[in-house]
């Protein structure tokens, strides 16, 4: 099953908030009992990563880019490929591969249905991700 872009951005803007921390503030009791929570990572789809692709092509034409879209753009990618030094060169590189091009046709194919309506609002809730 095809999944519009718009419903792929907004699954992958939600599962990030399984990425962020939150800090809790603990009584002196609650502090006293220790808790061992075990975190595992999510596992990233090829088509995620080709609609934040798409995304990075398409958004520069559609709103402007400026600080706070790079801010927000640079955050999605690290929490989408945090164990990559560079996460930006990273996606690059494996948009060249070739088991990569299905989910990118698939991606732009999606961002095309979808429209510069829904596009734009999409690139604007990049521009406020992690803020």
């Amino acid at each position: 099953m095809r999944m519009t872009l718009k419903m792929l951005t907004l699954s992958l803007v939600s599962a990030s908030g399984l990425f962020m921390t939150h800090a809790f503030a603990a009584s002196k009791d609650a502090a006293s009992h220790e808790q061992n929570i075990e975190v595992t990572q999510q596992q990233v789809s090829k088509e995620e990563l080709a609609a934040i692709y798409v995304l990075s092509d398409i958004c520069p034409s559609l709103i402007k880019t400026d600080a706070a879209f790079d801010k927000g753009f640079n955050h999605l990618l690290k929490d989408y490929m945090p164990n990559d030094k560079n996460p930006k060169e990273a996606l690059k590189t494996l948009a060249k591969q070739k088991d990569f091009q299905r989910a990118l046709k698939e991606a732009k194919a999606d961002a095309k249905k979808a429209g510069d309506t829904e596009n734009t609002a999409i690139c604007n809730d990049i521009s406020r991700y992690g803020a």
